[in-house]
């Protein structure tokens, strides 16, 4: 069971941590030494969201429940070359390119990873594990934020592309072997009736747009935090520090927020979470210093990955027998809006020549989105017993964004 658990975490390390995140910190390096603008930077980071929302659509479209292993073991070579790819060439085409498998490949990965697992976990009736095996994420943030100022020290920011994908190849080599898909039999047709508390399904719509807003608003941050920690001198070029934060900071977050939610009910913590994340977007606005940044990376790293965690579990408790379509569209407007803020940011910070109007947006939009949720709060302490099948639990977990 632990190796499964540790198979999963390393998968999420790869493809979201390393071959998705891992371009926030080394995108400063190579805007340093090819000197593009920040609009370009934001085509690049356009281009990984749009494979993303392909990939997310296409896995939960085509049937791959017996080839899981099989197409999680492909998208993780993908990731890995994808990855060496960013290094070994300097062709925007090329970038492009490679951004967008590798955003396709992370889509697959984190969707079949996490039906591996959480089946497992469903077996084992250890489903309160599920958040350490998210933190797979914050696992990877925090990696990439201690080995890239290495990497490119000797080697440049080509080396530091280069250096992670060995890296991703070790890693993959333990899922080969660890993460296998064997879920027993006795698993098969349990129902259980649980208490749910949530909102009712003609609430759905004011989740959807608020999660979209979400994708639209984390992003920023997501994208360019490090471009601007590298803007205050007392950092000292090593502003992957901050990174290395948001990493830390995300690692036990998803955990956190579900006993939380338990608690308090999922409406007001998805509320209360992208309040708090709106607030550490601006931040760097209202005081621009290591301080600031320090506490915007904490308060983004303590979010995004929970907010996630929130919205789609929330929604797979409001309707658990069709949750893979509305988990699909949450996924799918979320990738939505993470393809429409890089742009949108690139182009304000290019034309103002800083991240202010970018980040002042980005927080708006986030504020907006948690508004959107506060009517569904009154719901959130309503009982309702709902019946979850196999076939309802296997759409949760193939569903999952």
């Amino acid at each position: 069971m632990i190796k499964i658990l540790v198979g999963g975490i390393l998968s999420l390390v790869i493809a979201m941590g390393i071959a998705r995140f891992s371009y926030t910190p080394i995108l400063p390096l190579m805007q340093s030494d090819l000197s593009f603008s920040n609009k370009v930077a934001g085509y690049l980071a356009t281009s990984n969201y749009a494979g993303y929302l392909v990939g997310a659509v296409l896995v939960g479209i085509l049937p791959l429940k017996q080839r899981r292993k099989a197409f999680l073991r492909l998208s993780l070579i993908l990731s890995v070359v994808t990855t060496a790819g960013m290094g070994l060439f300097q062709m925007y085409s090329a970038w492009y390119v490679f951004r967008f498998v590798s955003g396709f490949s992370s889509a697959f990965v984190l969707v079949l990873a996490s039906s591996i697992v959480l089946d497992k976990l469903a077996e084992k009736e250890k489903t309160n594990c599920s958040g350490l095996f998210y933190g797979g994420v914050g696992v990877g943030i925090f990696l990439t934020g201690i080995i890239i100022p290495i990497l490119n020290n000797y080697f440049k920011w080509e080396g530091a592309w280069v250096g992670l994908s060995f890296l991703s190849i070790v890693f993959t080599f333990l899922v080969w072997v660890w993460l296998k898909d064997e879920t027993s039999n006795s698993t098969q047709n349990k129902k259980k009736g649980i208490p749910a508390y949530g909102p009712p399904t003609k609430w759905i719509p004011w989740l959807i747009i608020a999660y979209g807003l979400e994708g639209l608003g984390y992003i920023v941050t997501g994208t360019f935090i490090i471009s601007i920690a590298g803007q205050i001198p007392n950092f000292n070029g090593d502003a992957t520090f901050i990174w290395m934060i948001v990493g830390l900071a995300a690692i036990p977050s998803c955990i956190i927020w579900s006993s939380l939610a338990k608690k308090m009910g999922f409406v007001k913590c998805l509320v209360v979470a992208m309040l708090l994340q709106a607030f550490g977007i601006v931040v760097p606005v209202l005081l621009m210093t290591k301080i600031g940044l320090i506490v915007s990376a904490l308060l983004f790293g303590a979010t995004f990955m929970g907010i996630t965690t929130l919205a789609t579990t929330l929604a797979s408790r409001i309707n658990p027998k069709n949750s893979s379509r509305i988990i699909g569209y949450l996924t799918a407007i979320y990738a939505a809006g993470q393809m429409i803020g890089p742009l949108l940011a690139g182009h304000l910070a290019s034309a103002s020549h800083n991240y202010n109007s970018a980040l002042i947006g980005a927080a708006i939009v986030v504020l907006i989105g948690a508004l959107f949720l506060l009517s569904g709060i009154r719901f959130d302490n309503k009982p309702v017993t709902i019946v979850i099948t196999e076939t309802s639990k296997e759409n949760i977990q193939n569903g999952e964004n």
